[in-house]
Parts: C-alpha cells; sequence; structure tokens
C-alpha cells in the first residue's frame, strides 16, 4: 500500500496534534458519529442532520423545575403550579428556538491563504441562510480550538472565520468540524457535524537573521557575480514578519514611527539558483528549507530573476509574486507527510 494511502484516513481528523490522541470527547463522537468523509458542497443542514441535547444549564433548570413542582404539590399552591408550567413551557419554545438557529443552514467552503509555519491559518466558511428568520450566535468549532461566532442575517450569506495555530509546513486539512448553537436561552444546545474540503499550505518558516543569498551570476554563463539585486532603490512596502533587518527603511521609522521595507529593483541580466545543494548539509531538513525559504523571499524582494532546486523536482527561472508562491508551494510539500 502507498504511503499516502496510509495517510488518508488520519488526515480526516488531522487536527494539527503532532502525534498527540484527540481529546476523550472527540474520540466518543467519532464513535458515535463515524466521520464520513469529505462532502460535496454545498452542505445543507437538513432536519435529520441537526441534533439537541440539554447543556449544563438545561439541565439545572429541570431540577429546578422539578423542585418547584414537589413544593406546589406538598403546599398546594396554585400560583406555584403556575409558575412551573411557564418555566416549563417557556423551555420547550426555547428548545425549538436553538433547533431551528441551525436547521437547513446552508454551508460553503471559502479560500484559505497560505500561510508559514508557526503563523495562524484562517480557514474561511461561508454560512448562507434561505430563510426569513435570523440565525444568532452560530459557532463554528474544530476539536479543541477556540470557537468562531456569527450572526446570519435573513436571506443572506456570512463568512466565518476559524483560526488555527501551526506548528509544521505541508498542508493542513482540519477535518471535521462542529457546528452548533445555544442561542436563545442557553438551555440546549443544537449541533451538527460537517467536514467541508478546507485545507491550507503552510509554508516552512523563513530563517531569522541576516542570512547572505547565494552567489547570483550573469545570464551568459557562471562569470563574475555581479551584486545581489540593490542597485536601485524601488520604494517601500509595509514590513511583514521575517523580513531582513538590512531592508528595514530605519529613517523612516525614526520619523514616523512606522516599519516599512525597502524594495530595491534587481540588476538586469542576473540569474540566481536556489539550490537545496547550497545549503550546509550539517542542518537538519526543515533548517535547510527554512533557509531556502528566507532565500526565494529575499530574492523576490530584491528583484532577481531566480529558479529553484530540489532533489525531486526543479523550478525555472521567474520572478514577481506568483512566481515565489510557486516555489512556496515547493518547498512546503517536499517529502512533506500532509501532501495532498
Amino acid at each position: 500500500m502507498p504511503p499516502d494511502a496510509t495517510l488518508k484516513r488520519s488526515e480526516q481528523r488531522y487536527i494539527e496534534t503532532d502525534g498527540q490522541a484527540l481529546p476523550l470527547r472527540d474520540r466518543i463522537g467519532d464513535w458515535i458519529f463515524p466521520p464520513k468523509g469529505v462532502e460535496r458542497a454545498p452542505v445543507d443542514l437538513s432536519q435529520r442532520r441537526v441534533y439537541i441535547l440539554p447543556t449544563k444549564a438545561g439541565l439545572l433548570f429541570a431540577m429546578t423545575l422539578a423542585l418547584m413542582l414537589v413544593g406546589s404539590i406538598n403546599y398546594n399552591l396554585g400560583l406555584g403550579y403556575g409558575l412551573t408550567f411557564l418555566l416549563a413551557g417557556t423551555g420547550v419554545v426555547s428548545m425549538l428556538h436553538t433547533w431551528r438557529n441551525l436547521a437547513h443552514l446552508r454551508l460553503r467552503p471559502g479560500k484559505t491563504e497560505p500561510v508559514f509555519a508557526g503563523d495562524q491559518a484562517r480557514f474561511i466558511i461561508l454560512a448562507e441562510n434561505r430563510g426569513r428568520i435570523a440565525r444568532r450566535s452560530v459557532a463554528i468549532r474544530f476539536g479543541e480550538h477556540r470557537p468562531s461566532y456569527v450572526d446570519v442575517d435573513p436571506v443572506a450569506e456570512t463568512k466565518a472565520q476559524v483560526v488555527i495555530a501551526t506548528q509544521r509546513r505541508g498542508v493542513l486539512r482540519p477535518g471535521r468540524f462542529r457546528i452548533f448553537a445555544t442561542y436563545p436561552l442557553g438551555l440546549f444546545c443544537a449541533w451538527a457535524n460537517v467536514e467541508l474540503d478546507l485545507s491550507c499550505v503552510v509554508y516552512p518558516a523563513p530563517e531569522t537573521g541576516d542570512v547572505a543569498l547565494p552567489e547570483v551570476h550573469a545570464v551568459s554563463g557562471p562569470g563574475d557575480a555581479i551584486g545581489i539585486g540593490e542597485e536601485d532603490f524601488a520604494g517601500l512596502r509595509n514590513y511583514h514578519p521575517g523580513d531582513s533587518p538590512r531592508r528595514i527603511a530605519w529613517k523612516t521609522l525614526a520619523r514616523s514611527d512606522v516599519f516599512a521595507t525597502k524594495l530595491f529593483s534587481g540588476a538586469t541580466g542576473t540569474q540566481l539558483w536556489i539550490d537545496y545543494a547550497d545549503t550546509p548539509h550539517s542542518l537538519g531538513l526543515e533548517q535547510r528549507l527554512s533557509r531556502m525559504t528566507r532565500w526565494v523571499i529575499d530574492a523576490t524582494q530584491s528583484g532577481l530573476r531566480y529558479g529553484l532546486r530540489l532533489p525531486d523536482r526543479e523550478i525555472d527561472f521567474g520572478a514577481g509574486e506568483a512566481h515565489q508562491t510557486q516555489c512556496l508551494e515547493a518547498l512546503a510539500l517536499y517529502r512533506s507527510i500532509n501532501r495532498p
């Protein structure tokens, strides 16, 4: 059996646990409601998909009603009967509203932007309400991560953003998530389990510090090195974490307290190979990829044309944001256990 085939089952519930077991609640939930794999979008939360149970507050409310009923019977309190049944009716009505808060919502996956390892991946889920009743305090949660709450207006679509911290490069698949609501009184919790086609490419974390680029050569041949693309100042842009300190506009920072990074246009007629073989053999795999990531970012900021060489792949010369994205994706997926 190929390695990728053995990983598909575990990838269904991959939430970047770094080898740790899933929480007991999730394991019990998977046993009662076994995962069915990625569902085809859009996913409609039909009546049979929405489950409902009392919360801790709901159980306490029910116990209080029972004590009130016993007291009313014991002391023959007419007003006690009335209050008890009024509150019981309120609880029953709240159960209906809690269930209806989720029923027939339609869910679709949104676009998730790539991030660097150590940053937070922001998964986008689009919730569509085709009814005329507003859906309030709808929560979406992946595993033990913090839930995201949204309100969905009548006949409208709302974007929910769920944040998950990343720890390693590759393709992060959050797997199945739970959408739930306790609105309006918190006495009942209605929920449904959904698995959309969500994934996020996680680039290697760029090496920090001032890392010199490999030697730049003329296009006509190896020849003499002719600089590293810092001949012409091309402007400023906002500072991004991981930018080289030598490219920070310190004068601008002193004048306006704004972090900015200097951009330069590279010398024409130059080329640069970012080669895995040029990284120190004393470094581990992840450290070598981190250094190559740093080189890719610096070469793009310098306006150089560069190519990427990995042991199993080669990307020809190019420049610009699109070329940088292609190279970073190749680094993210190189010998990664989380390949798509």
